[in-house]
């Protein structure tokens, strides 16, 4: 089960003294004894695992932006079973802190596959993704996002204008970078409008194979339950290295370098 971005404390607002005051009392270490006595026995063999964000305390009195699993298999406050985001925008920054070079790798162990995160903005951030997949070697990444639905892009020399360029962006990120790095995304968003600032979140939560096919899409207006069948993860990722292998191509041209900066090209 997999849910989105803040999924306890929900998003920032603008009023600081009250926001801070808010998420202080959200913060995930105060609501232990609902993850333990509540959350936890609901996991038996038709469920495994709980996928959740939501702030845990960081330094300097700001939070981190924290994915934890909740199961039986980890500690999912550990910093070992954690993902803090990396990539922060906007008011968030003002809250929480960087996760720095974050990445996190989890192997199923029920033979599901190997699972990376990504959390919201992370995801455009290309040599990211790209190192879970050509360095982490993972079947799918877990993105789990408040990502907002409004914003406009206006090209009036060539009559275009949109006012869900956030939504857009989703649509086709999700797709692309599924496709190029042969990976699943399976992705969570917020839906909606937020209680207090009222700001949009563009929902589309959903499903992306290796081949960049959506198989399967939440509503971008109202809150909906998504269930998944028969999702072969390993499966469909052999098959599609066997119908045609982009990773294959990206490994004899692209090496990652020392100094951190990613991916370039080497010629021997």
């Amino acid at each position: 089960a997999i849910f989105p971005e803040f999924a306890l404390s929900g998003y920032f607002w603008e009023d600081e003294p009250a926001c801070w005051d808010y998420m202080n009392e959200a913060v995930t270490q105060n609501h232990l004894d609902w993850i333990e006595d509540e959350l936890k026995p609901l996991l038996v063999e038709s469920l495994v695992g709980v996928v959740l964000n939501n702030i845990t305390r960081g330094p300097d009195r700001k939070f981190f932006n924290t994915s934890m699993v909740i199961s039986h298999a980890h500690d999912y406050l550990s910093e070992e079973a954690t993902y803090h985001k990396v990539f922060l925008p906007g008011i968030e920054k003002t809250y929480t802190t960087s996760g720095r070079d974050d990445r996190l790798v989890i192997e199923s162990h029920y033979g599901f596959g190997r699972f990376g995160f990504t959390t919201c903005y992370d995801y455009l951030f290309p040599s990211l993704l790209r190192e879970y997949a050509m360095v982490d070697h993972v079947d799918a990444v877990l993105q789990l996002a408040s990502w907002r639905a409004l914003a406009t892009r206006d090209y009036p020399g060539m009559n275009v204008r949109t006012d869900r360029y956030y939504g857009h962006l989703w649509d086709v990120t999700m797709a692309a970078t599924s496709a190029t790095n042969q990976i699943w995304t399976i992705a969570c968003n917020a839906v909606g409008r937020h209680g207090i600032s009222g700001a949009r979140f563009c929902g589309g939560s959903g499903v992306w194979a290796p081949s960049g096919l959506k198989l399967v899409q939440a509503s971008n207006i109202h809150e909906e339950l998504l269930i998944v069948h028969n999702l072969d993860v390993l499966g469909a990722r052999e098959a599609e290295r066997d119908d045609f292998d982009y990773a294959f191509d990206f490994r004899e041209v692209y090496k990652p370098m020392e100094d951190g900066r990613g991916f370039t090209r080497f010629i021997d």
